[in-house]
Order: C-alpha cells, then sequence, then structure tokens
C-alpha cells in the first residue's frame, strides 16, 4: 500500500495541493476513445459519414474468463454449433454470478466489424433462443455504427445476459409492496449498507468497511458544500482497506452549475494525487454509465463520478443504470476456492425474534452452511467455544436452505442463550480446531499520528468483524514510530481473547492516529489459558 494514503488522513491533501496524476476520463461507449484499448491508427477504409466521428477499431482482446463474451456473428448455426454456444453461455453467465455482456459484431481480438442489419437481427434472434434454452433474458444495452471496410452501414450491439429464478415475475412497485416480495421476484439484489458520515461516528463506519466485507464503496459528498475533511477521511479508509469505490455529487437541484462544476473539479483534483492515483471518470449519459460499470469492474484506478439529485431525480437514472449493470466484482472461481473450506461465519449482529429466538447476522466467509448443521460459536470471555445448531437461513429477507461462501444472511439459532453471544465472534465447523490469540504481531504503516507512535499507547483495533482496544507491546527494530513509516508491531488484547488469522487485514485507530497493516502471527492459546494471558 502507498503510505501516501496518510496525506488523505492528516489533512494534507488540500484541492489543488501535490502533483496530478493521469487524466480525467470522460466515459464514452465502447466504440469511444477512453474505453477501448489495441493498436492505434489501424483504421481499415475508415470513413466519416455525415459528419460523425470514426470510431476506434478495437476493443480489448476478449478474456477466456469473466462474463464478456464477444462474437462477430449468430446467424443460423447448425444445432451442434447451437449446442456449444448455449455450453459457452452458460461458462460465461457462471462467471458473472447470473449476468454476462454480450458484444456482437466483435471479433475475439476485439476488432470492431459490426453487421448488416439483416445479420444483426438474425443475430439477436439466435442469441434470445440461446438464453430461453439456459433460463436467461437479454436486453439490448446499447447499438453503435461502425465504420469498417463497407459502404454499407454496419452497427455492433451490447446485450446484457441475465439468469432468473424460476417462476419470474417482474417486479413493479404497485404489485410488490413489501420487501419480502420485491426481494422474491428479483432476479438482481444490490444491497446499501448506510454508514455515518460523521467523525463522531467514525467507529460504525470502519466497522461497516472491515466487517460487511463490501464489494464496493458509494462515496456521497453533496455538491453545495463540496469535499470535507471526513470525505478524505472516508476516501482514505477506502483506499487503505482497497475497497473499490465510485463517488455520487448529490443536491445538484441546490447549486448553480458552476458550483456543481466546482465540486467536481476538487474530486478530480484529489483522486488524481499521489496516493489515490484514481482516473475519474465523469457520467453524463446512459452510455457512459454502461461503460463506467464495465471499466470500474475490470480496473481498479477507474473512479466513476456521479452528478444528481434525489429531489428533483436528475441523473438519477444514470446511477440505477450502472448499478443494474455492475458485474460481481468477485469472481467464480475465487468462490468457488472459498466453498471448498470449512465453514466460519462472522456474527455481526445480534437479535431477539419472538417466536424464532436467537438470531445472527453476518456474512460467511468461507465454506457452506446449511439448514440444521451443527457448528461452534466463540471464543467466549475464557476462549472457549460453545456448540450449537443453525435452525433457519433467510437471505434477503427470504428463505434459504443453503448459504455459500461471501454471501450475507441471518441464521436462527433456537433457544440460543443471546447473553453468550457478541459482535466479533465467528461461528465455525468443528473440524476446523479454530485458535484463538490475545495476542498477534501485525506490519503496519502509521498513516497518521500528531507526534510519536510508542510502545505502551492504546488503540482500537479493527480486523474483519473484531473491535476491540489493544496496546502496543513491542515496536520491532525500533522505538517509535512517525507518519508514514512502517514496522512490525506486536499487539495485546485488553479485555478478551479473538479469533484471528494471519494475513487478515488490521486497521487501527486512536483519536486522530490512524494506521493500517495485516496480521502476520498469532501467539494460540488454548481454551482455559484465556484468563491468565488476559493479565486476569
Amino acid at each position: 500500500m502507498d503510505s501516501r494514503v496518510s496525506e488523505l488522513f492528516g489533512g494534507c491533501c488540500r484541492p489543488g495541493g501535490g502533483p496530478a496524476v493521469g487524466g480525467t476520463l470522460k466515459a464514452r461507449g465502447a466504440g469511444g476513445s477512453s474505453g477501448c484499448g489495441g493498436p492505434k491508427g489501424k483504421k481499415k477504409n475508415g470513413r466519416n459519414r455525415g459528419g460523425k466521428a470514426n470510431n476506434p477499431p478495437y476493443l480489448p482482446p476478449e478474456a477466456e474468463d469473466g462474463n464478456i463474451e464477444y462474437k462477430l456473428k449468430l446467424v443460423n448455426p447448425s444445432q451442434y454449433r447451437f449446442e456449444h454456444l448455449v455450453t459457452q453461455m452458460k461458462w460465461r453467465l457462471q462467471e458473472g454470478r447470473g449476468e454476462a455482456v454480450y458484444q456482437i459484431g466483435v471479433e475475439d481480438n476485439g476488432l470492431l466489424v459490426g453487421l448488416a442489419e439483416e445479420e444483426m437481427r438474425a443475430s439477436l434472434k439466435t442469441l434470445h433462443r440461446m438464453a430461453e434454452k439456459v433460463g436467461a433474458d437479454i436486453t439490448i444495452l446499447r447499438e453503435r455504427e461502425v465504420d469498417y471496410d463497407s459502404d454499407m452501414p454496419r452497427k455492433i450491439t451490447e446485450v446484457l445476459v441475465r439468469k432468473v429464478p424460476d417462476n419470474q415475475q417482474v417486479v413493479n412497485y404497485s404489485d410488490s409492496r413489501t420487501a419480502e416480495e420485491i426481494c422474491e421476484s428479483s432476479s438482481k439484489m444490490i444491497t446499501f449498507i448506510d454508514l455515518a458520515g460523521h467523525h463522531k461516528y467514525l467507529h460504525t463506519t470502519i466497522f461497516g468497511l472491515t466487517s460487511y466485507c463490501p464489494d464496493c464503496a458509494l462515496l456521497l459528498v453533496s455538491a453545495n458544500t463540496g469535499i470535507a475533511g471526513t470525505t478524505r477521511e472516508h476516501l482514505g479508509l477506502a483506499l487503505a482497506l482497497k475497497v473499490p469505490f465510485f463517488i455520487v455529487v448529490s443536491k445538484v437541484d441546490l447549486c448553480a452549475k458552476t458550483t456543481v462544476e466546482r465540486t467536481v473539479r476538487q474530486l478530480e483534483r484529489v483522486l488524481k494525487q499521489p496516493g489515490c492515483h484514481k482516473v475519474p471518470m465523469l457520467v453524463t449519459s446512459e452510455d457512459d454509465a454502461v461503460t463506467a460499470a464495465q471499466q470500474f469492474a475490470q480496473s481498479p484506478n477507474i473512479t466513476p463520478i456521479f452528478t444528481l439529485s434525489s429531489v428533483s431525480g436528475e441523473s438519477l437514472d444514470l446511477l440505477k443504470v450502472f448499478l443494474n449493470i455492475l458485474p460481481p466484482l468477485t469472481n467464480s472461481k475465487e468462490q468457488e476456492e472459498l466453498m471448498q473450506q470449512l465453514t466460519e461465519f462472522q456474527v455481526d449482529e445480534i437479535y431477539t425474534v419472538p417466536e424464532v429466538g436467537t438470531v445472527v447476522g453476518g456474512t460467511l466467509s468461507s465454506g457452506i452452511c446449511r439448514e440444521g448443521d451443527q457448528l461452534v460459536v466463540g471464543p467466549t470471555d475464557d476462549g472457549r467455544f460453545l456448540e450449537l445448531r443453525v435452525c433457519s437461513i433467510q437471505r434477503n429477507r427470504s428463505a434459504c436452505r443453503v448459504l455459500r461462501a461471501g454471501q450475507a444472511a441471518t441464521l436462527a439459532l433456537g433457544d440460543f442463550d443471546r447473553a453468550l453471544l457478541r459482535k466479533g465472534m465467528v461461528m465455525v465447523s468443528p473440524e476446523m480446531n479454530p485458535t484463538i490469540c490475545s495476542v498477534f504481531e501485525a506490519e503496519i504503516v502509521l498513516l497518521f499520528h500528531a507526534t510519536t507512535f510508542r510502545r505502551g499507547f492504546q488503540v482500537t483495533v479493527h480486523v474483519g468483524n473484531v473491535r476491540q482496544t489493544a496496546v502496543v507491546e513491542k515496536i520491532h527494530a525500533k522505538d517509535k514510530l512517525r507518519t508514514g513509516e512502517k514496522a512490525v508491531v506486536r499487539f495485546r488484547f485488553l479485555k478478551h481473547p479473538e479469533y484471528l488469522k494471519v494475513g487478515a487485514k488490521l486497521l487501527f485507530r486512536e483519536g486522530v492516529t490512524k494506521g493500517i497493516g495485516h496480521v502476520t502471527d498469532v501467539q494460540a492459546i488454548a481454551a482455559g489459558e484465556a484468563q491468565a494471558n488476559m493479565g486476569f
């Protein structure tokens, strides 16, 4: 991690401060200059009909993995070829967790050839048949005319293919009035977690970023106030934790156009500074929104910026298009590897529900959890893990029988005593034989500290869903640390032992002091040794 991220926490990143790197990326379609790779100046007989600008001839070459597929044409395929195409679509849908994007009229190397109207109509008809075969539907995202070695108009068409659940019904707010009904009838669910914007509740914001494992973050900036201190701090947190983010500038209805433009320019300057190295992508059209979703998923440096009003609804549809098309940011292979591991569920929330009993909410970090599974939960204050049974599971307010790695859910635990649970615990397979620790070491970068960071300093440590005060016992090879410096530090929890794993991301804070790093070693203790290790 670039230690210059510390500038965002120390208040050193003022608008206009520091050299700018890169440039602002004005979002354009796949035929636009920003969205295409490939060699330049290789147009074949490109023309400029009717005063239109010529399009670059290439997209980036098709990748074997991922959910994007290029097809030159799909005209009257044989039965054997059709079955092969269906199998290929299943693979792309699996890679995109139920979503795929087809570029029709594009060769595998990314060359934008385009199709005549009749060929395009036949290709889309074949694509529709393929989608029906796998239980999916198709939506045309956009069509673009290309100039490539032909006197006849030729187009490329970008199509979203989405797998729909059995007995899918069209979602309409006038028909589906409850959250449960909407969840049950939707083919794509996006969960928003509203985190605090005020500095007073920074610990809640950090817990949300570290515990809930979000796919990405939405940084909300008011157009009329511009970049505040907490904006830079939240931006720094997202960068430090390597959470991809995009920006929404709201309340544009309250400002003059020049005020909105000034706020956007401020954001662009901050995003380009050392420590950020982001490429802003201003979204002003539906075509921009489609490109932004694809670029955002493919490159961690792209940062889309939306300007909208929740009151007038101005440009709100562009954000909806972006979210609708945005694919999962983790691929199916990564999820499959996690599912092969033993079950581990992070306990983030604890409830008592009438006639149901104790319920816990959180995220399944690894493995598979089924209704009726026997797990152990801990560690308790004395380092023990207690047996329990998963009575039922709910995801998105709907009952489900199986929970897979990476999914968030609530688990009903029946009459298990709620008083024995706390946030930060884990529920794991008994076969895991989980280890706990009160002392651990981490390689850290001190993002900001007003003076010097020394032995004996107490900080609040965040590791996943764990949040507890710890004391600095030792700084290896150094006596003290200053802002921007790195070291391996030994910490000791003050209250009770925790379940930690080597390699886990760590963030600590105390007042204006902040640091980031990862766990390098844990001093495992057995159940019953915890009280002695905590100094009780």
